[in-house]
This record gives C-alpha cells, sequence and structure tokens, in this order.
C-alpha cells in the first residue's frame, strides 16, 4: 500500500509538472507508459486503480488527465482535432450571453458517429457544417466573437429556431462590423439580414 501510495504522488507531481510547465492536461496511455517506463499493459492496470482513487480522470477514450484540470479546450482538440467552439459557448466566454447552454458547440468539416460526446469538461455537440461555413482560426480554438455570432445565428435559423428565443444577448455593441461584413458572405444571405436586424437596437 506505500508502494502504491507513493507511485500515485508521482504520478499526481508529474502530471503537475507537465500541465504547469508546458500546458499539457491530457495524456494518452502509450505517453503515460513511456513516462513510467513501462508497458501499456502495465499502465493500463495502473490507471484503473488511479481512477477508482480518484487520482486521474478518464476524459476520452484511451485519453486521461488530472480530474478538473483539463478544460474543453484541451479537450476539443483530441476529439477532433479539425473542430472548433463557437456559438453559444464562445459567445458566452465572450460576454455576449448571460447564460451557458447546456452543450458546447463544435463546428468541424468532418463526420462523426456519435453527434454529441460526454466528458468530464461537459458535453460537445458536433456539427458539420459546409466547407463556406467552416472557417477554423489559426491558433485558436474559440471562435472570435464576430464569427461565434454569425454561426450561432446560423445554426438556430437552420435548426428552425429564433436564435433570440434561447439566450439573452448583451454588449452587442462590442462586435466589428467591418469583420461581421466580412463574414457574411460565408452564410447564406438571410443570415445576414438576422444579424443586422439583432444589432439594430444597439446600433445607435
Amino acid at each position: 500500500n506505500t508502494a502504491d501510495a507513493m507511485r500515485a504522488r508521482d504520478w499526481k507531481r508529474y502530471l503537475d509538472e507537465q500541465a504547469r510547465l508546458h500546458d499539457k492536461r491530457l495524456f494518452t496511455v502509450t505517453e503515460l507508459a513511456h513516462a513510467a517506463g513501462t508497458s501499456r499493459r502495465t499502465v493500463s492496470v495502473e490507471l484503473t486503480r488511479l481512477i477508482k482513487s480518484g487520482l486521474i480522470e478518464r476524459y476520452g477514450w484511451g485519453l486521461y488527465g488530472l480530474p478538473g484540470k483539463a478544460t474543453p479546450e484541451h479537450v476539443i482538440a483530441w476529439l477532433d482535432a479539425h473542430a472548433y467552439l463557437t456559438g453559444a459557448f464562445a459567445l458566452f466566454q465572450h460576454g455576449l450571453i448571460t447564460q451557458m447552454t447546456a452543450g458546447m458547440t463544435c463546428f468541424t468539416d468532418r463526420r462523426h458517429s456519435r453527434s454529441s460526446v460526454e466528458t468530464p469538461s461537459g458535453r460537445f455537440d458536433f456539427v458539420r457544417v459546409s466547407r463556406s461555413v467552416y472557417q477554423p482560426q489559426t491558433g485558436a480554438v474559440v471562435a472570435d466573437p464576430e464569427q461565434a455570432f454569425c454561426d450561432y445565428v446560423y445554426l438556430m435559423r437552420r435548426r428552425g429556431v429564433s436564435p433570440e428565443s434561447q439566450v439573452t444577448f448583451r454588449h452587442l455593441n462590442r462586435l466589428r462590423r467591418s469583420i461581421l461584413k466580412g463574414l457574411y458572405p460565408r452564410y447564406p444571405s438571410t443570415v445576414a439580414t438576422h444579424v443586422e436586424s439583432l444589432l439594430a437596437p444597439s446600433s445607435g
């Protein structure tokens, strides 16, 4: 038991250090086996014990990290390297809506066997969109305010839902109109019309 406890402390020290020095929060079984200098099978057995003790959390298939340490931004890169967080999640992050929705919208150009994936960091809802709408940003996994706003209006209209009936918008005057106008051609023309109508009350 003492040896196991020491090993658990060593794991926590190693994972904390990786997060602090390299902002690395998630690890595959292969990476953990390499770090421990042992086999994948041995690490898998040890992981089962560490998960039961609450030291390690399973974030996805073959993906592990310290409990509460991996943010949605960390997890999405592992679930789908082509996906980016947008819609209500991004709008909330940017302070443009007052409430966070249950799931986190991810736009992707890939087809998924499951449209939603539950993780300790939350539920990821994958939406496959056309090439014109799909516009990942270099070096960022969260869409900027203007793109997130257009993506949200586009998605709600695609689902036949009124965007303003789902969330409470605020601070829309922060949105840069020049950037919005550059985004409009990517979407159906009805998106630009709807975005402009939402901005009208705050445009004065």
